[in-house]
C-alpha cells in the first residue's frame, strides 16, 4: 500500500480485515446474511475503499467491536466500489437510501436500524 493510501484511504492489504467480518461479494453472500438474521442480529458495514471518512468510521467501529463483550451478532462487509450492485440491491431490497459509509443492522430478514457517518456506532446493533 502506498504512502498516499495510507493517508487518504486505499484499497486495505491483505491483512487490514478483522477476523471477525464475513465478507459480501455476491448475492449470494448477501442471502446469506439475510439468513443470519434469523439466528441472530446481522450487521453490514458499507464502506468506500477510496474515502479517508470511511476509513476512519470503519476503524473506529472495529476498535468498539473488538472492546465489545462478544454479543451474539454477525459482522458482514462490503466493499461498495467493488460490489457496487449488490450496494445498490441493499439499498433496494430494505428500502434505504445509499450512504457511504453506512451500517445496516438486520434482524428477521428486516433492516431495524442503520446510521451513516459518524453516526455508525455498535449501540445501534446491541
Amino acid at each position: 500500500m502506498s504512502f498516499f493510501d495510507k493517508i487518504f484511504g486505499g484499497k486495505p492489504e491483505e491483512g487490514d480485515t478483522k477476523s471477525f467480518w464475513n465478507m459480501i461479494k455476491s448475492e449470494e453472500d448477501l442471502e446469506k446474511a439475510i439468513q443470519q438474521s434469523h439466528k441472530n442480529r446481522v450487521a453490514i458495514f458499507k464502506h468506500s475503499t477510496s474515502c479517508f471518512i470511511s476509513k476512519t468510521v470503519l476503524k473506529n467501529f472495529e476498535k468498539e467491536i473488538e472492546n465489545s463483550d462478544g454479543q451474539n451478532v454477525s459482522f458482514y462487509f462490503l466493499d461498495l466500489l467493488a460490489f457496487r450492485p449488490i450496494s445498490n440491491k441493499i439499498a433496494e431490497d430494505f428500502q434505504i437510501r445509499h450512504e457511504s459509509p453506512q451500517l445496516i443492522v438486520i434482524e428477521n430478514g428486516k433492516a431495524i436500524n442503520n446510521a451513516s457517518h459518524q453516526d455508525i456506532s455498535l449501540s445501534l446493533i446491541l
